[in-house]
C-alpha cells in the first residue's frame, strides 16, 4: 500500500492544474445530450481530395477484424460487450472502414452500419464505448469524410452527427491533453466546416483555438511529436493533413501556417524510419496503427504541400526531441537520448532511456520490442519496462516507473548528450538518473561510437555497492542466431554474417523473447543479454561487426 502511494504521489506532481481540475470536474458534471435537429450542411467549393485509404476493417455486414482478432457484433449490446478488449471496441466505434480499401464494394455494408450505430448507441445517461470523446471523435470525422466523399447524406445521419459533436463539445478531454485533445479539435474543425450558421462557426472556432494553443506545444522545433512516439507522430501528421485538405475543399484560408508544420514533421518522421520504410518502435509504437511515410507523402502531393526531399548522411541529431540517427556505409543506428515525453502526459512513453535501433543491410537486426495490447496488465507492464529494449536494466528495475498501463512516476532523466561526425567517425554519448532511486544512487553512462562497418557501443554503470546488470539486444526475428560463446555471437541476415563481440566481466546468454510488430500479435525472436553480478562500476564495451 505503501508503495502504491507513492506511485500515485510522484505521478500526480507531473500533472497539469488543467487536468486534475478537469478530472474532478468529469466525476460531478456529466455532458447532456442537445437533441435538435442538425445545422444546415455547407456543401464545399471544391472536391475533397482523397484520404488515406485505411486497411479493410469489415469481413460481412456484422463482421469485423480489429487489432488482428476477427469476431462480429450482431446485437445492441455487443457494441460494449465486455468480453472485448477496451482498445478493440474503439476500433468498431472509429468507422475506419467507411473510408477503406475498396470501401465502395461495401457501400450496403456501411448504409446499414451507421444507422444500426444510430439506432443501438442512443442518446442516454449511461452511454457506452462509442460516446467517449476519442472514438467520437474519431468517428466524426469518418462521417464527415464518407459524407463528402461519397454523397451519402441522410437527414437522420445528419442529426445524429450533430448530437455527437454537441455532446463532444462538453466533454473534451482536457483531463489527458496530448493527442486526444487534438483529436477532439479536429472533430470540431470537421463539423464546424461541414455544417454552417452560428452554431457550426463556434464548434469550429473552438476547434481552431484548441489546435492552435496545443500544435505550439506538442509540436517540437525538430518537427517532432512532443510524445515521442513515431506512430503517434505519424497519425498526428495524417490529421493534419486531412484538416487542411478539408480547408481546400471548402475555400477556406488556415489561420495556422500547417503547411510548414507538416514539412518539419516529415523530416522528423522520414529520421525515425527503417530502411523499409516503416517506423522505429520507441515508445508505444507498432506497426498497422498509423500510416505509412509512403501513404503520408502521397497524401502530401495530392495536397500539393510537400516541397522539402529530407536525406540523410552521417549523424542527424535531433536535439528537441532527443533521438539521433546515424547513416553509414550498410548500417543505420537510430538511438532515444530521450527523456520518457513530457512531464505531465508520458502515458505513451516506456522506460527505454540510451536504447537503439539498428538495420543493417536494409534490414532491422536490433529493436526494440514494439506493442501489442493497451490492456492493463502485466503483459503491457513487461512491454513497457526496460527488459524489453535494447539498453541496460539494473536490479530487474525499469529506468521509469512505468505502472497501470499508461502511468509513469519517477521517470529517468537523460543528461550529457554529446554528439560529433568528423573525419569518418560518429560518436555520441550520454548517461540517465533513472537508477538514482536505487540505495546506492546507480548511473548508466552509454557511448556509441560507428565506423569502418562497425559500431562499438560503450556502457559504464556507476554507483556503489553489488548490483545485477544486464546489457539486452532484441533481435528482429529474421535474425538468426548461429553461434554463442562465452563472450560472442554469430547472427545471419539475408545471408550476411553478423558479429557481436561483448567485453567485460559479464557472461552472454540467447533467451528466447518475442517481437510485438502490430497489435495482437506476437513473433518469437530472441534477445542477446549480457549478464554481470557484482560490485560497481561495470564496464562492457559491445562490438557490432560486418
Amino acid at each position: 500500500m505503501l508503495t502504491k502511494i507513492f506511485l500515485i504521489i510522484n505521478t500526480i506532481r507531473y500533472l497539469k492544474f488543467i487536468q486534475i481540475s478537469n478530472r474532478i470536474k468529469r466525476n460531478f458534471i456529466k455532458p447532456k445530450f442537445v437533441l435538435f435537429p442538425s445545422p444546415q450542411i455547407s456543401y464545399p467549393v471544391n472536391s475533397l481530395q482523397p484520404v488515406i485509404k485505411y486497411s479493410q476493417r469489415m469481413y460481412g455486414a456484422d463482421t469485423f477484424k480489429f487489432l488482428n482478432k476477427e469476431a462480429d457484433i450482431r446485437l445492441a449490446d455487443d457494441w460494449n460487450a465486455v468480453d472485448f478488449d477496451k482498445l478493440w471496441l474503439y476500433n468498431l466505434h472509429y468507422f475506419d472502414d467507411l473510408n477503406s480499401i475498396n470501401s465502395e464494394q461495401r457501400s450496403l455494408w456501411h448504409n446499414n452500419l451507421v444507422q444500426r450505430w444510430i439506432d443501438e448507441n442512443p442518446p442516454k445517461y449511461q452511454y457506452g464505448n462509442g460516446w467517449e470523446p476519442y472514438p467520437s471523435s474519431l468517428r466524426i470525422v469518418n462521417w464527415i469524410k464518407w459524407f463528402l466523399l461519397n454523397g451519402n447524406k441522410k437527414k437522420n445521419w445528419t442529426d445524429s452527427l450533430a448530437i455527437q459533436v454537441r455532446f463532444l463539445i462538453q466533454n473534451l478531454e482536457f483531463h489527458l491533453l496530448g493527442n486526444h485533445l487534438l483529436a477532439n479539435s479536429k472533430a470540431l474543425i470537421f463539423a464546424g466546416l461541414f455544417f454552417k450558421g452560428e452554431e457550426a462557426n463556434n464548434w469550429y472556432q473552438i476547434g481552431i483555438n484548441i489546435l492552435n494553443k496545443e500544435l505550439s506545444e506538442q509540436i517540437l522545433l525538430d518537427g517532432g511529436d512532443y510524445e515521442l512516439s513515431p506512430m503517434y507522430h505519424s497519425i498526428l501528421l495524417e490529421d493534419l493533413l486531412d484538416l487542411i485538405n478539408i480547408h481546400q475543399a471548402y475555400g477556406r484560408g488556415l489561420l495556422i501556417d500547417l503547411e510548414s508544420t507538416t514539412e518539419e514533421m516529415f523530416g522528423w518522421l522520414r529520421a525515425m524510419c527503417h530502411p523499409d520504410g516503416q517506423i522505429a518502435f520507441f515508445n508505444d509504437s507498432t506497426l498497422g496503427v498509423s500510416p505509412t511515410l509512403a501513404e503520408l507523402s502521397s497524401y502530401a502531393k495530392r495536397l500539393n504541400i510537400l516541397k522539402k526531399n529530407h536525406k540523410f548522411k552521417g549523424l542527424t541529431h535531433l536535439k528537441n526531441s532527443g533521438y539521433i540517427r546515424v547513416d553509414k556505409e550498410n548500417v543505420v543506428l537510430i538511438a532515444d537520448i530521450a527523456d520518457i515525453g513530457p512531464k505531465y502526459i508520458p502515458g505513451h512513453g516506456h522506460a527505454d532511456a540510451l536504447s537503439f535501433e539498428m538495420s543493417l543491410f536494409a534490414n532491422r537486426v536490433i529493436v526494440n520490442s514494439g506493442i501489442s495490447t493497451y490492456e492493463i496488465g502485466d503483459e503491457r507492464h513487461k512491454q513497457r519496462g526496460t527488459a524489453s529494449h535494447s539498453t541496460i536494466i539494473v536490479d530487474d528495475k525499469n529506468s521509469s516507473e512505468v505502472w497501470r498501463g499508461f502511468r509513469v512516476a519517477r521517470r529517468a532523466k537523460v543528461l550529457n548528450v554529446k554528439a560529433m561526425d568528423q573525419n569518418n567517425n560518429v560518436k555520441f554519448s550520454a548517461f540517465h538518473d533513472g537508477y538514482k532511486r536505487l540505495k546506492k544512487s546507480v548511473f548508466h553512462y552509454r557511448e556509441w561510437s560507428v565506423f569502418n562497418f562497425c559500431i562499438e557501443i560503450n556502457d559504464k554503470v556507476t554507483g556503489k555497492g553489488s548490483h545485477k546488470i544486464s546489457s539486452i539486444l532484441p533481435l528482429h526475428p529474421d535474425v538468426n542466431v548461429i553461434s554463442i560463446g562465452h563472450d560472442c555471437a554469430i547472427l545471419k541476415i539475408i545471408n550476411k554474417r553478423i558479429k557481436v563481440n561483448f567485453e567485460g566481466e559479464g557472461v552472454l546468454r540467447v533467451s528466447s523473447s518475442y517481437y510485438h510488430q502490430e497489435f495482437g500479435m506476437s513473433l518469437a525472436n530472441k534477445q542477446l543479454i549480457y549478464d554481470y553480478n557484482g560490485e560497481l562500476p561495470f564496464k562492457s564495451k559491445i562490438k557490432i561487426s560486418w
